[in-house]
């Protein structure tokens, strides 16, 4: 029961270790962020220098250009000073309306750098603003995604200052494409046609036509640029920063730091991939279509405003005189969700598209759970309820599991005696006591282990249910019933507040709300259902660990404590069932009433563990002390006559044969349980009558073990 015990705790402690970390940790880091976020996003952010003069891009031979005008690819362009909508009213636009998306396609550039989802908001309020996801290289947080050409030296091609031109009033929708036209002057005519979606996929084909008179070598690129870095979560339970699928080189996810004054991350001959910048919910990829083999790079270029790109280098085709050629990619930018990604990666044949959303390194589990999860809202139209129910099938499946766990605990408790007796007789020889508990265990088929299987097996599944909550925008603002409105987001009340009542806002680590103290009553009581470890330092773990537990879920996400909270309920449930069934008397209300009891102070200093625990105290544990009072307990109440003589060695032999004689008899009417004690009751007997007694005292070897005088002659 020790080791069972000790594999509890242990298994306890590290799930509180993560925790702590989240709670100590990454819950403030977080914090810490969204203020400065909020701090930066009320200020004017820094954007790039003014437009170069011309419209054409030279670029050097092989190399993607710079992302920014007047900007080299190792100094991005200069501080200034634009907000979004002034960037949005500099240049000429063609806007973009679908369903999914809002935003506009600007001409200068021929980039997508304007991007709102419709269907996504910051906050719960209906009223908030609509997620911004792509924003213009002048504003604060400039993002944007762009295809292009290479040229060698001396070959005018577009660039960030090339202005396209589209017809008057165009607009692109998922019925009606954009088609943007520039001519560099010297023979070469570029045309590209944007295409869209009813969701987030946008078709980019770039056509070149040779007029001139002579070979020209072109080479496709593609980018996908931030500038700044932004705001992560801090955690590390996902990846946010650049992201991409290399075919043979498998995913390859960089951190923003990773890349700060590092050389560029290059992977060649890339076959089928997609590459770009992801966030928690959002991303930003840019896929080459036409299986051809590309070479991609991650780069961070630094400056006064710091630059992150994704990008890719096709292969050089040569256009002879009146030749054309067309390059086509597509631009992903919109919420992860799963069964758009899923869809795109089978309609569209992009490979591991899915891996958008990090799935973690058992995405075997944890993808299935959201489908699942997935499933029961689609039946019950609330991600709350999907929760209650995937707990509900989870326990169903692993009923055979824990009913035999159950029932090893039961028979476990019903042989506490024998193990408190095993104890007790070898006090101080470790080895030879693990052998007879083991024994004991043999005899009886108790697996000692067992009990931890309903702890064990609802690790991984909490896990899982913790990184989908994380992780997928479907969790995101999703509601349960009354207060929660976030299933993704903690508990908004705080007991601290009175739930509201009074107007403060507490500490993080105040942050208390209903779900979280329902689960922190819901574990105490379960763990009332078993009396409390017999050692002081379990004990007062065991007693703390509902308390802890309490406070380091308070910043957890609610769907997460709602699930702890239902799951120990269903535990409860099942395992009081099972250990009546097993004829355990399980007395929980007996011990939640114990918990508030004044524990009695042990007389004569004698341990009371078994009375704290609520089981009885084993017939060993009686005898001996009974048997080492007896004597104090005679000598206490009888009045001393006259000192009694000293006795011969024949006196003292006779006496040690009667108290031996005595000691038998006793032990034949003693329950066994005791058997042992009274041997030791034997030992003392002789030590006793050695004792000069007083005149009027009880004759050696006729000791009452009860300590009684009701047989002392006077």
């Amino acid at each position: 029961m020790t080791d069972n015990r000790n594999l509890i705790l242990a298994i306890a402690l590290s799930i509180a270790i993560v925790f702590g970390w989240q709670f100590f940790v990454a819950g403030p880091r977080m914090e810490k962020a969204k203020q400065e976020q909020a701090v930066a996003t009320q200020t004017t952010a820094p954007g790039t220098a003014a437009p170069a003069a011309g419209t054409a891009a030279t670029t050097a031979d092989g190399a993607v250009p710079a992302a920014t005008s007047g900007a080299t690819p190792a100094q991005p362009a200069a501080a200034a000073s634009m907000t979004r909508e002034a960037a949005l009213a500099a240049t000429p636009r063609v806007p973009i309306n679908t369903r999914s998306v809002s935003g506009s396609i600007n001409l200068k550039g021929g980039r997508l750098d304007d991007l709102r989802l419709n269907d996504y908001r910051v906050t719960v309020d209906p009223n908030s603003p609509t997620i911004i996801l792509l924003s213009p290289a002048e504003a604060p947080d400039g993002y944007f995604a762009e295809p292009g050409w290479i040229a060698p030296a001396g070959v005018s091609v577009p660039g960030p200052d090339t202005v396209w031109s589209a017809p008057a009033g165009a607009t692109l929708t998922p019925t009606n494409p954009v088609e943007l036209t520039w001519d560099n002057g010297a023979g070469l005519t570029f045309t590209r046609t944007f295409q869209i979606d009813p969701s987030y996929m946008f078709t980019v084909r770039d056509k070149v036509t040779n007029a001139s008179g002579q070979a020209v070598t072109l080479s496709p690129y593609g980018r996908v640029t931030r500038l700044g870095e932004p705001v992560v979560g801090g955690y590390y339970i996902l990846h946010e920063g650049l992201i991409g699928w290399m075919g043979d080189h498998h995913l390859q996810e960089v951190a923003y730091k990773k890349l700060r004054g590092e050389p560029p991350q290059s992977f060649t001959g890339v076959v089928g991939g997609w590459l770009g910048i992801t966030d928690k919910y959002w991303a930003t990829t840019i896929i080459p279509r036409g299986g051809k083999p590309v070479d991609v790079e991650f780069k961070h270029v630094d400056g006064a405003v710091p630059l992150y790109q994704s990008d890719f280098k096709g292969e050089a085709v040569t256009l002879a005189p009146g030749a054309s050629t067309e390059a086509e990619n597509l631009v992903f930018a919109g919420a992860k969700q799963v069964s758009i990604l899923d869809g795109y990666r089978d309609d569209l044949k992009i490979d591991r598209f899915d891996l958008l959303i990090d799935w973690g390194w058992f995405w075997f589990f944890t993808k299935p759970l959201f489908y699942l999860m997935d499933y029961f809202y689609k039946f019950f139209g609330n991600f709350g309820i999907a929760i209650l129910m995937v707990t509900v099938l989870v326990k169903a499946i692993f009923f055979p599991l824990a009913n035999k766990s159950y029932k090893s605990m039961s028979a476990m408790k019903k042989v506490q005696p024998e193990m408190a007796a095993i104890r007790e007789r070898f006090p101080d020889d470790k080895v030879k006591q693990q052998q007879e508990l083991m024994a004991l265990y043999k005899r009886e088929k108790i697996n000692p282990l067992a009990g931890c299987w309903p702890v064990a097996i609802q690790i991984p599944v909490f896990f899982s249910l913790y990184k989908v909550i994380f992780i997928t925008i479907e969790m995101r603002h999703a509601p349960f019933f009354g207060w929660i409105h976030d299933l993704s987001a903690p508990d908004p009340t705080s007991v601290f507040t009175l739930f509201g009542a009074i107007p403060w806002t507490p500490p993080h680590l105040l942050m208390i709300g209903i779900w979280p103290i329902i689960m922190g009553i819901t574990m105490w009581v379960q763990m009332r259902l078993n009396p409390a470890p017999a050692d002081p330092a379990q004990q007062m773990i065991f007693n703390w660990m509902p308390v802890i537990f309490t406070f380091m879920l308070g910043s957890f996400p609610a769907g997460l404590v709602i699930y702890w909270s239902w799951n120990n309920t269903l535990s409860i449930a099942q395992q009081y069932v099972i250990m009546r069934r097993q004829g355990v008397d399980v007395n929980l209300l007996g011990n939640i009433m114990d918990t508030f009891r004044k524990k009695p102070k042990p007389a004569d200093g004698a341990g009371n563990d078994n009375a704290k625990n609520g089981s009885p105290k084993p017939a060993a544990a009686i005898a001996k002390p009974a048997a080492k009072a007896a004597p104090k307990a005679v000598e206490q109440k009888a009045e001393p006559k006259a000192a009694a003589p000293q006795k011969t060695a024949a006196q003292k032999r006779s006496a040690a044969k009667a108290a031996a004689a005595k000691a038998t008899a006793a032990n034949d009417a003693a329950p066994k349980t005791a058997a042992n004690d009274v041997v030791a009751t034997n030992e003392e007997a002789p030590k006793a009558a050695e004792t000069p007694a007083p005149a009027n005292d009880v004759a050696p070897g006729g000791d009452d073990p009860s300590g009684s005088p009701s047989d002392a002659k006077t």
